[in-house]
C-alpha cells in the first residue's frame, strides 16, 4: 500500500496519506511531512520523543500532531522517520517518534515546512485517509 502522495497546491505542498486504519494514516502523514523536509534514508532511530495530544475532533488532532512534529524539527532539530502510534481515537493520540538530530554533514534538507494548515484539511475515517496542506 502506498503510504502517502504529494499533491499540487498553489505556493504550498499538499499531502494525502493512507493506512490500514486511521492511526496508520496519521503515522504515514508524519512520514510524508518529514520526507518533504529531508531525505530520510540516512536518518537513524537513535533519539525518540513521546507525543501526547488531545483535541476536540480528528481534524484538530491531525493539525496539532503535524505541527508538534514541525516544532520538534524547528526547536530541537530532530528528524523523525518512524512513528509508533501507541494510542489513537478520534480525540487523542499518543505516539513515540524515532529519529535523530539533524547533522548537516549527513542529512540533506529539501524544503522548509512552516506549519500544517486547516485549508482543505480532511480526515476520512471511512477510507482511512487524511489530507493536509503544508505551508512551506
Amino acid at each position: 500500500m502506498k503510504r502517502f502522495q504529494l499533491i499540487e497546491h498553489t505556493a504550498d505542498i499538499g499531502l494525502i496519506a493512507w493506512g490500514n486504519n486511521l492511526a496508520e494514516a496519521f503515522a504515514n502523514a508524519a512520514f510524508g511531512l518529514f520526507s518533504i523536509i529531508a531525505e530520510l534514508k540516512p536518518v537513524k532511530g537513535t533519539d525518540f520523543r513521546q507525543i501526547v495530544i488531545s483535541e476536540d475532533d480528528p481534524e484538530a488532532l491531525l493539525f496539532e500532531w503535524l505541527n508538534s512534529l514541525v516544532y520538534f524539527f524547528d526547536v530541537e532539530l530532530l528528524l523523525f522517520k518512524k512513528f509508533d502510534i501507541l494510542y489513537f481515537d478520534s480525540r487523542r493520540l499518543t505516539a513515540v517518534c524515532h529519529g535523530e538530530k539533524y547533522d548537516p554533514s549527513r542529512h540533506h534538507t529539501k524544503s522548509g515546512v512552516k506549519a500544517a494548515t486547516y485549508h482543505m484539511l480532511e480526515v476520512d475515517r471511512g477510507r482511512n485517509r487524511v489530507r493536509v496542506i503544508l505551508d512551506v
